[in-house]
């Protein structure tokens, strides 16, 4: 007599809704990924949260949130929800070029350093030394002052900041893999070293190193806001999240939704983004 067996769940299977019951048991993370969602289809698609023109009064001065302006007005009449909503396509747009930049270029240095090593790693490797004695935003600074005004400029200086940190990350990685014995075996089988290093040092190397991007997304985002709150993104009346603090901060004590309303966007995103990143981080060293 034949009897009947019950398959059980796949171990693929499994392991998805473990996760997904994992997630779901951390409302924080939740809460941070739709802030996330929310802030890049503000970015988007504005018109999807507002009709108001950000440029133009639409209502009288220095109004306090209502109903009708959710953020109030400024000192000119405009509505500061509208100008929040549309000036986060500037600010996440160069937050996303600053941290491509510091990806991009900093690996680069990162994975020569740590491959070809000996001169090649000297001369790299005191260019980033060089890069992390001085503060990130000092750098920030000086690369702005030389490019120029403007949020392309902004995104460019935060960047070059940013690059110390990836070429470290990138090195280390790259002198683990360099060292196991399929690489060795791969060496001495003559395979090219330009088709060594894309299919098999760097794959295996840029799991940390995406890792720090997401970290870096939060820092970034303080680079650029206060490099636009000094003065340096956009010029008036365009609007961006720093030029908005800024331009509130002389009506702190009649309207303090003017800067404090456009700050609160900012440090709900940078720590929802510090929040996904700390859970990438944490996935990262589990699957290690």
């Amino acid at each position: 007599m034949s009897t009947a067996t019950v398959a059980g769940p796949r171990p693929a299977d499994t392991g998805r809704f473990a996760r997904l019951r994992t997630i779901l048991r951390q409302p924080g993370l939740i809460l941070s990924w739709a802030v996330l969602v929310t802030v890049l289809l503000a970015a988007a698609v504005p018109s999807l949260f507002t009709d108001a023109d950000p440029l133009r009064a639409s209502g009288p001065r220095l109004t306090a949130p209502n109903a009708q302006h959710l953020f109030g007005t400024d000192n000119l009449g405009r509505d500061v929800f509208s100008r929040v909503v549309h000036g986060t396509s500037a600010s996440v747009e160069a937050v996303a070029v600053a941290v491509l930049l510091g990806l991009l270029i900093g690996s680069l240095m990162g994975l020569l350093a740590g491959y070809f090593g000996r001169w090649v790693d000297d001369i790299l490797m005191r260019v980033v030394d060089v890069l992390l004695a001085v503060p990130a935003l000092l750098i920030s600074l000086a690369f702005i002052t030389a490019l120029g005004f403007g949020t392309v400029n902004i995104a460019i200086a935060v960047g070059i900041g940013n690059v110390a940190a990836f070429a470290r990350v990138m090195r280390a990685e790259v002198l683990r893999i360099r060292g196991m014995a399929y690489i060795e075996a791969t060496t001495f089988a003559g395979i090219s070293r330009l088709r060594l290093l894309t299919r098999h040092v760097l794959p295996n190397a840029a799991g940390p190193v995406l890792v720090l991007a997401t970290i870096e997304l939060g820092l970034a985002l303080l680079s650029v806001s206060a490099l636009s709150f000094l003065g340096f993104g956009a010029p008036p009346p365009a609007p961006e999240w720093g030029s908005l603090v800024a331009g509130g901060r002389d009506y702190l004590a009649t309207a303090w939704w003017m800067a404090s309303l456009p700050g609160a966007v900012i440090a709900v995103t940078v720590l929802s983004a510090n929040r996904i990143a700390r859970s990438v981080n944490r996935q990262q060293y589990v699957s290690v």
